[in-house]
């Protein structure tokens, strides 16, 4: 699993290309502010995996990483452009579900950006050391 989680004062999305067939959908964006956004690709050799282990070992990077920004908005992103390995669609959906259940009973706020689509992204974040960073987990 490879992750990329920026601080961001402020966040927003809009759906602009469905690449996945089997989704529902969606053409409404969102808007957040002061939040860790998480780019998230689960590779091929995570299903070697128990899905509980890869969303446990997410979610205790992304109480990290908000703990750092002083954060309790998390971002969820399917981003499948961090590593030439991609899990199944199955797979990830379960790990990004799994890991969005524990963070809010945790006491976080969470969101998910639109799995299976390809979406136009404004972000504003800024540039200290723990705004950003990148993880091989």
């Amino acid at each position: 699993m490879k992750v990329l989680v920026m601080y961001v004062d402020e966040f927003s999305y809009t759906p602009a290309q469905k690449n996945l067939d089997s989704v529902e959908e969606i053409t409404e964006g969102a808007s957040f502010t002061d939040s860790v956004l998480a780019f998230i690709q689960i590779e091929k050799t995570d299903e070697d995996n128990d899905v509980k282990s890869r969303e446990k070992k997410l979610v205790n990077h992304l109480k990290w990483t908000a703990r750092k920004n002083n954060c309790t908005k998390i971002i969820l992103h399917s981003f499948a452009h961090l590593s030439d390995s991609k899990a199944s669609v199955e797979f990830t959906r379960e790990v990004f579900d799994l890991a969005e259940k524990r963070l809010q009973n945790g006491g976080y706020t969470t969101a998910q950006t639109p799995f299976g689509y390809f979406l136009d992204l404004q972000l504003k974040a800024p540039g200290h050391s723990l705004a950003r960073i990148w993880a091989t987990l």
